[in-house]
């Protein structure tokens, strides 16, 4: 298959693997879908299309059951990619545990400089909740990554969408502190990036200087629009990023065939 990305001065090249929900049983599904299966199979499909990668992020809801197994079997599937992972916490996600195996490995930062940019990369999991919230420790990891920054530019990464993207039943369960962060893009012109998980599904929108990103699902899509929950028969996939020295940026998703790792077609929740 013909690569989306090809190589060229100037920039880095970030992939972003999110949603993954894996578990400790290796015989778990979600929703009918082996999730570790479709993961290995996006993994797959990143190494046929992305000839180099500089940065691999994985933004949150790693594993569904917060095991951690889950965590361990992620982390073996990461050792395929010849870049380094950084991750960051979702609303199924043990964020505790999540930072003490991080520590070890490192996976857990508080920011990356690549290049001509820093990777900010903010824990916004509420113990027990579905939504997010960015604590008053998280923002001052952003006050401080951008005191920092210099003349590099900025992506902030989260798990929560800090911004309506038109679902009923997922707009409320959203960053739920969202002004504290916008307030923040507004007035610095360096964010140029803002990139969150969460949705499985894509999401891609200009918010002034900023743009605001989503991706699919390595697992279960879930379908745009929709007032209650409903997921989709497109297929699981990732999110390749170039990151140009200028602040230009150039980005897309990519997916699986169509047909591959459909989820059950009554499911109503999980």
């Amino acid at each position: 298959m013909a690569s989306p990305v090809t190589m060229q001065a100037g920039h880095v090249c970030v992939v972003q693997l999110t949603d993954s929900h894996l578990y400790a049983d290796p015989d778990a599904d979600l929703l009918g879908l082996d999730t570790h299966a479709s993961l290995q199979a996006v993994i797959d499909l990143v190494l046929d299309e992305v000839p180099s990668m500089d940065l691999v992020l994985a933004t949150g809801d790693i594993a569904q059951d917060g095991s951690a197994a889950a965590y361990q079997r992620f982390s073996h599937a990461m050792q395929r990619l010849p870049a380094p992972c950084h991750w960051i916490a979702g609303n199924h996600d043990d964020a505790e545990l999540m930072q003490q195996l991080g520590e070890a490995s490192g996976f857990s930062r508080e920011w990356v400089d690549l290049g001509n940019w820093r990777i900010v990369l903010l824990n916004s999991n509420i113990p027990g909740a579905v939504a997010g919230h960015l604590a008053a420790a998280e923002l001052a990891v952003l006050d401080r990554a951008l005191a920092g920054a210099g003349e590099r530019f900025v992506m902030v990464c989260l798990h929560h969408h800090p911004v309506p993207i038109g679902c009923g039943w997922m707009d409320p369960l959203g960053l739920l502190n969202a002004p504290e962060l916008l307030n923040r893009l507004e007035v610095d012109s360096r964010i140029r990036l803002v990139l969150w998980g969460h949705i499985h599904q894509h999401f891609d929108q200009q918010l002034g200087h900023v743009r605001m990103l989503a991706s699919p699902s390595t697992c279960v899509q879930f379908a745009a629009h929709s007032e209650n929950f409903a997921t989709d028969e497109r297929a699981p996939g990732y999110r390749w990023l170039r990151l140009f020295d200028d602040g230009q940026v150039e980005t897309a998703v990519s997916r699986l065939a169509e047909g591959r790792f459909l989820p059950d077609p009554g499911a109503t929740g999980y």
